[in-house]
């Protein structure tokens, strides 16, 4: 957090304004002006940050980093949890790793085939944080009986459990080199995931910012690794306002291809399963997503 002085030429005094800034790399810093403060806390594995701001409602910041906004969260879980889930004909049983929001059960919730979702988070003191300061967000979905909330490190969950998943969701933090989820983005852990998929499984998770070198390239990294491992693979992205950039996702697949759906089985499914009036994700949308320029086919 910064703090910022401004002197007013006409002003009996001095009027301290507070920014947050989004380190976003060493040349590109991004400015929000914070409303209100409501939390700074350190948690077990993460420093966490809620506040609001003037452009993008409530902010949840973890390790200096931002991870949702409450203008434009929608975006984000929507196009995360959507595109797999309605590529899957009957989706099931639900893995969600991280999440701690409760946005992504949200939206996952809204599928009337789900029958359970289990969502494993290593940090459950940030969990409870979110339920308290953030119900725009999960939309009291943390009590629906077909939850089930486990609090451990999502490798041990899935080294030990014997469960198989028809979708399995990854919404962790970005992979920095002091967070928890640096070692969630590895070819072991995929692979890991891959076992506990059922034969017509998919996993999709977020792959950070895009950028258009090779260079530091964790996007890129990110869907190669997964392209190693699962038969059918794909990489989307979005612009996430609060995030001030492009954002990518990867989706590894064992049967069905997220891209080769047409426009008419989306909205059918999307019909039939009440979900003809999401905020944000349509036919329409599904089918830019996938739209890839030519440099980032390239660089694929």
């Amino acid at each position: 957090m910064v703090i910022v002085r401004k002197n007013a030429k006409n002003s009996m005094k001095n009027l301290k304004i507070r920014w947050f800034v989004d380190k976003e790399n060493r040349y590109k810093w991004i400015y929000h002006r914070v409303k209100r403060d409501v939390l700074s806390k350190k948690t077990r594995y993460q420093n966490v940050e809620i506040f609001d701001t003037y452009n993008f409602g409530r902010v949840v910041v973890l390790d200096k980093k931002i991870q949702s906004a409450e203008t434009d969260e929608f975006i984000y879980h929507e196009i995360l949890v959507h595109p797999a889930m309605i590529a899957h004909p009957n989706p099931e049983h639900i893995l969600i790793l991280g999440g701690g929001e409760g946005a992504t059960i949200r939206e996952v919730l809204k599928h009337p085939t789900v029958k359970k979702a289990v969502m494993v988070d290593i940090d459950e003191e940030f969990v409870n944080l979110c339920k308290k300061y953030l119900k725009k967000w999960h939309q009291d979905s943390f009590n629906n009986r077909k939850i089930e909330l486990i609090f451990t490190d999502a490798k041990e969950y899935i080294e030990k459990t014997d469960d198989f998943f028809d979708i399995i969701i990854g919404d962790i933090s970005d992979p920095i080199e002091k967070g928890p989820a640096k070692f969630l983005y590895k070819k072991i852990f995929y692979s890991s995931l891959k076992s506990r998929l059922k034969s017509n499984g998919m996993f999709v998770t977020h792959s950070t910012e895009i950028c258009y070198t090779l260079e530091k390239n964790i996007s890129v990294g990110v869907f190669k690794t997964i392209s190693e491992i699962f038969p059918i693979s794909n990489f989307y992205y979005d612009f996430i306002p609060s995030f001030g950039t492009q954002w990518s996702f990867s989706i590894g697949s064992l049967k069905y291809d997220p891209k080769k759906m047409s426009p008419e089985v989306i909205y059918k499914r999307l019909k039939n399963r009440g979900l003809d009036n999401l905020s944000y994700y349509d036919r329409e949308i599904h089918k830019r997503l996938f739209s890839l320029p030519k440099i980032l086919k390239n660089i694929l």
